[in-house]
């Protein structure tokens, strides 16, 4: 199978990251079989942590200290009073970052050993005496752990991500006075400062871990699209069919997977076997596309009525000695130069059933069954039946991936030509055979091939670049998988 790496540039804020990631490696139980299943295995969510935490660093640097006053009372200095103000923060360490998973819950964001510093300044009174200086504060020790938990909305089918604990501890703070000869006076209350500043910035961080999850991840969430439309016949239906659940190991989202009519919309009458993904970790995220999504797009376009071309003779180059019309035609078959002399013709193909894909190991195989009609066209223009052949063939079908689609070429076995009506009397189709070994592979199958080219998306916003990709073909199933990048 052919595999393209794509990369290019990308401006688009972290936190997107991190939330593509979560939405395609969502997990569900299997209450419904899934017509595909995407993962992000542990080095996906490692990658995802470190986008992350970049985010969430420069959430934490926004924290707000209030103003901290006091009055005292020391013999024999009498009453006063003293207050610490203008604090801010100048720089939020975030070392070795991890979101571990949690089977049945989601995720579990830890960070340990974390410091914060702070600078500000202080000013005291004492009757008409005052004094006022800086100061800086180094936090440190301090650790984070927040249960992120993962589900999806019934009625849409898109992720919902929610932050439902949130813990943070400080071990120590210290507090440098400077600016004054009376600091000493403010040192007698460091503790009352250090306690302070230690409870507002445990409150703080988890007040803002929780208001980043849901004012910056769960809207993002709720943007991902779940419906993509492919052309003007077909769209792919990417909602999540079940509550999410994580293993030890992985996330996996079970999606519904399924190619639907943009005009009229009904359920395929087959359903999807059980799909479970073999236990891969070298990429950050995989995608597994059974043999059900693949039919369902075959029944839509079949459906349809667009799996047919309709050649003429217009249609076939000039250097070419095979030709379209009745006189060509009458060199193997007089009974059409007979009836129709010197007219042109025309060839319509199309699928008499709808396409079935099948996948094993060795590959991914397809018997189309086509039908070849031709025509003579009249002095008025009207089409006048000749005979109708059946075609069958063994086919098989190469896939490749770009940056964000999938994409196929489809190469054909030689083909077995069937006699099923004739307007010109019966005939053997063995003179036919060369005929049609050059129409189907030289005409149809370029075509076929072109379109097949454009492929279709997969369930990953265009701003997440994918790269060092995989293919692999598995019993009912394809399995992709990749790494990201986030330039």
């Amino acid at each position: 199978m052919r595999e393209d790496m794509a990369r290019g540039p990308d401006n688009s804020p972290r936190r997107a990251l991190l939330a593509v990631l979560a939405a395609v490696g969502t997990a569900m139980t299997a209450a419904i079989s899934p017509g595909a299943v995407a993962r992000i295995s542990q080095k996906g969510l490692d990658y995802a942590c470190q986008e992350g935490t970049a985010v969430l660093r420069k959430e934490l640097e926004k924290i707000e200290i209030p103003d901290y006053s006091r009055k005292f009372k020391i013999k024999p200095l009498g009453k006063g009073n003293y207050s610490f103000y203008s604090m801010n923060v100048r720089g939020f360490q975030l070392p070795s970052p991890q979101i571990p998973l949690v089977p049945n819950v989601g995720l579990k964001l830890f960070i340990g050993n974390a410091s914060v510093k702070i600078s500000g300044k202080w000013k005291a009174q004492k009757s008409f005496i005052k004094t006022s200086g800086n100061f800086d504060l180094t936090v440190e020790g301090i650790s984070i752990v927040a249960d992120l938990k993962m589900g999806s909305d019934p009625t849409s089918g898109k992720p919902t991500f929610a932050c439902s604990s949130c813990r943070s501890h400080v071990s120590s703070v210290g507090v440098h006075i400077s600016g004054s000869k009376l600091g000493w006076l403010i040192r007698l209350f460091r503790e009352n400062i250090e306690s302070s500043i230690r409870n507002t910035i445990q409150d703080e961080i988890c007040k803002v871990v929780t208001n980043s999850v849901s004012s910056e991840l769960q809207p993002y969430f709720q943007n991902l699209p779940v419906m993509t439309k492919i052309d003007a016949v077909a769209g792919i239906d990417y909602r999540l069919v079940a509550s999410p659940a994580a293993t030890s190991e992985y996330l996996d989202g079970h999606l519904k997977g399924e190619f639907f009519s943009l005009a009229h919309r009904i359920p395929p009458p087959f359903a999807p076997s059980a799909l479970e993904l073999p236990a891969d970790h070298d990429r950050m995220v995989y995608l597994g596309l059974s043999e059900y999504f693949f039919n369902t797009a075959g029944l839509v376009y079949y459906e349809a009525g667009v799996l047919k071309l309709t050649l003429t003779d217009e249609m076939i180059p000039k250097t070419s000695t095979f030709r379209l019309t009745t006189r060509f035609f009458g060199t193997f078959l007089p009974e059409v130069a007979k009836m129709f002399p010197n007219m042109n013709m025309q060839l319509a193909i199309s699928v008499s059933t709808p396409p079935h894909l099948s996948m094993q190991s060795s590959g991914l195989a397809l018997t189309p069954y086509l039908e070849a009609e031709t025509f003579a066209i009249l002095p008025n223009s009207s089409l006048a039946s000749l005979f109708l052949l059946g075609l069958s063939t063994n086919a098989s079908v190469e896939v490749g991936a770009t940056s964000s689609r999938l994409v196929g070429e489809l190469k054909l076995d030689r083909l077995l030509l069937e006699l099923k009506h004739s307007n010109i009397g019966p005939f053997p189709v063995a003179p036919l055979q060369a005929m049609m070994d050059y129409v189907v592979p030289t005409l149809v199958l370029p075509r076929v091939n072109q379109r097949l080219q454009k492929g279709f998306p997969l369930p990953m916003p265009s701003h997440v670049q994918l790269y060092n990709p995989m293919l692999r073909s598995h019993q009912g199933f394809l399995l992709f998988g990749a790494d990201v990048h986030h330039g």
